[in-house]
C-alpha cells in the first residue's frame, strides 16, 4: 500500500477524518522510520495512525482520541488494514498524553480548545530531532502553531495546501474545490 491510500478504503462514520491527499503529505513532512514511535493525536477515524502504522511497521502508533464512536472507528479500520502496531488510547489530550512514551514523531489533527496544553506536553516529550506536525484548517490554528514553536526554538515550515477534485456534471468533468488545509512542521533542534 502506497501513501495517501484512497478515503473509500476506510470505515467512515461522523467523525473528522484527514484526506488523503492531505493525508500524504503530513505524512511525508514526518519523516517516518522503519521503527518510529509516533502519537497520533485526535485521531479521528484513524487514517493518519493506518498510514503510518504501515510505514512504521517496527515501531509503534499511540491513536488517541476521545469520541466514542472514533475510537471505535480507529479499531474497525485496525482491522480492516490488518496493522498490529497501533495502541489505541481512549482519552482526551492532554490528559491522554502524560503516560505515553516519548516519541519521536506526533501528528496533530484535532485539539478542541486545549491547543496550546497539548502542545505543552508534546513538546516537552517529544525526542530529540523529533518532528511535530500539524493540521489546521484556520489561520488562527496556523498561526498560533507555527508561533507556538518558532518560539521555542524549532525550525518550522508552514504550507497552505488547496485541492481540487474531479466531478462529473453530467457528460462534463468539472473540479471541486475542498477546504484548504494549513500544515504546519516543527522540528525539535539538538540542545
Amino acid at each position: 500500500m502506497t501513501p495517501g491510500i484512497p478515503d473509500e478504503y476506510f470505515i467512515r462514520g461522523n467523525v473528522p477524518m484527514t484526506k488523503e491527499e492531505i493525508r500524504a503529505l503530513s505524512i511525508s513532512k514526518l519523516r517516518l522510520k522503519e521503527d518510529s514511535i509516533i502519537w497520533d493525536i485526535g485521531a479521528g477515524t484513524g487514517s493518519v495512525s493506518i498510514e503510518a502504522a504501515l510505514i512504521s511497521k517496527k515501531g509503534v502508533v499511540y491513536s488517541i482520541e476521545k469520541e466514542e464512536e472514533g475510537i471505535a472507528l480507529v479499531k474497525e479500520n485496525i482491522k480492516r488494514f490488518n496493522v498490529e502496531n497501533i495502541v489505541v488510547v481512549a482519552g482526551e489530550a492532554p490528559d491522554a498524553l502524560l503516560d505515553l512514551p516519548s516519541p519521536d514523531r506526533i501528528f496533530v489533527g484535532g485539539t478542541g480548545d486545549k491547543m496550546y496544553q497539548i502542545f505543552d506536553i508534546a513538546a516537552a516529550k517529544l525526542k530529540e530531532d523529533g518532528i511535530i506536525t500539524v493540521n489546521g484548517i484556520t489561520l488562527d490554528t496556523a498561526y498560533s502553531a507555527h508561533n507556538y514553536f518558532k518560539q521555542r526554538g524549532y525550525s518550522v515550515q508552514t504550507i497552505c495546501v488547496n485541492v481540487s477534485v474531479s466531478k462529473e456534471a453530467g457528460d462534463k468533468t468539472i473540479m471541486t474545490a475542498r477546504n484548504p488545509v494549513y500544515i504546519i512542521t516543527a522540528k525539535k533542534r539538538e540542545g
